[in-house]
């Protein structure tokens, strides 16, 4: 009985405190835009652990551990960025790098670290897209998916050695839809997609194999769509070898080694491309180094034509972050609700994660809390074109899993 009596008090503590302070961050006044429940409003969102567990005109701040005050400030859900390469050399952080510049993308110098980028501009998950294939898939999750903040997921390239480059993205040998679907099922935590890019050729072989291995597993294929001389057909692509929900990236590029789907000639958006969305084709930014031009975005917008999804792209030589860029398109005349939903419910349906992408009670607690601030800006693509806008998104806070993971100096809990 003694051992019992000095027990309940300590269970009646922790009780009563848990009790009086069930949450462990509370977010208070931000302006909610959550396009997943087309939430717009003035909004209290209390976390508990790693899930938001409240959502409300006002929640009670004494209720929580921690607090954020978000007032004037936008919150909605943390920001996906469905087109990275994030498979970086063992030792790209350090000064001493020793990056093999022939592996690229796919372990090499080219790729970057994901925590190096994605909190400080509201990013929680990215998508690594293609840089490793089946057969170096294991050396890029651990060394890349299992050690980052970051939530990292991937489209598996088509070709086994990944984005290598040189030969290696040409051997159509190395592209095994049955190999490459065995190791997407394997890894289905971690792997969304098939990927398909840098191909040369004029065969449709690598876009058919991870076609294939992409209905074996239930998952969508992203295609970057380019680098052939002539440039072949892009409603060939759309009408008979892909299949709803796939992926064509690049969307707004215009390069002389692929077809645009805007005619630089005329500049209108040529008319089977809507008709390839409305029947279920999707189309993402990526916007790249060389692979977005203000001459196809502009008339494109203005026919009435967005796409599904904004990413960045990023590698070495890219540096435009998802805020740079969702500012481009406010700068475009599109409303901010769409530029929200364009980097968060929308990429995680394309991707099968819906439980991302959204603020609704039991989700995981990603949440971005930005801010709309008024600041003139002059943005230019590779064509020399540019635009100019008079207000710029920016990061305050991002909370990742329910943890505070970045802070614009702003104090808070």
């Amino acid at each position: 009985m003694l051992r019992g009596t000095r027990i309940l008090p300590l269970l009646l503590l922790l009780t009563t405190t848990a009790t009086a302070q069930p949450y462990t961050l509370l977010i208070r006044n931000g302006y909610c835009i959550d396009p997943a429940s087309n939430r717009r409003d003035t909004l209290d969102i209390a976390i508990r652990d790693n899930r938001i567990a409240r959502i409300a005109k006002h929640i009670d701040p004494h209720q929580a551990k921690g607090r954020l005050d978000a007032r004037g400030m936008i919150v909605c859900p943390g920001l996906i960025d469905i087109h990275t390469h994030v498979f970086f050399a063992p030792d790209s952080a350090t000064a001493n790098a020793t990056a093999d510049s022939d592996l690229e993308y796919a372990g090499g110098p080219e790729a970057l670290h994901p925590d190096s980028f994605s909190f400080r501009s509201g990013v929680t998950t990215v998508v690594d897209a293609g840089s490793s294939g089946w057969r170096n898939f294991p050396t890029f999750k651990a060394r890349v998916i299992d050690h980052s903040q970051t939530r990292v997921l991937a489209f598996l390239n088509i070709v086994a050695a990944g984005m290598r480059g040189n030969h290696y993205e040409q051997d159509t040998l190395d592209m095994n839809g049955a190999l490459t679907a065995t190791v997407a099922r394997r890894y289905a935590k971690d792997i969304v997609g098939i990927k398909v890019a840098h191909y040369l050729g004029t065969s449709w072989h690598p876009v058919d194999a991870a076609v294939s291995a992409g209905t074996m597993v239930h998952i969508p294929v992203m295609v970057d769509f380019g680098e052939h001389l002539p440039p072949m057909p892009i409603r060939q692509l759309f009408e008979q070898h892909l299949r709803p929900h796939d992926i064509f990236t690049h969307c707004f590029a215009q390069l002389e080694d692929r077809e645009p789907i805007v005619d630089p000639t005329t500049g209108h958006l040529k008319p089977f491309v809507k008709i390839a969305q409305r029947n279920g084709i999707v189309f993402d930014v990526g916007f790249g180094e060389i692979s977005f031009a203000l001459s196809q975005a502009i008339p494109a917008i203005k026919a009435g034509f967005l796409p599904n999804s904004v990413s960045t792209d990023l590698h070495k030589g890219a540096t435009h972050d998802m805020l740079d860029i969702l500012s481009q398109f406010l700068a475009m005349g599109v409303d901010l609700p769409t530029v929200i939903a364009m980097a968060t419910s929308n990429p995680a349906r394309e991707i099968g994660r819906p439980r991302l992408g959204s603020l609704r009670e039991g989700r995981p607690a990603d949440i971005a809390i930005l801010q709309l601030e008024k600041a003139d800006f002059e943005a230019s693509d590779n064509l020399g074109q540019t635009i100019t806008g008079g207000q710029k998104l920016i990061c305050i806070w991002t909370i990742k899993d329910g943890r505070l993971v970045y802070s614009r100096n702003r104090p808070g809990l």
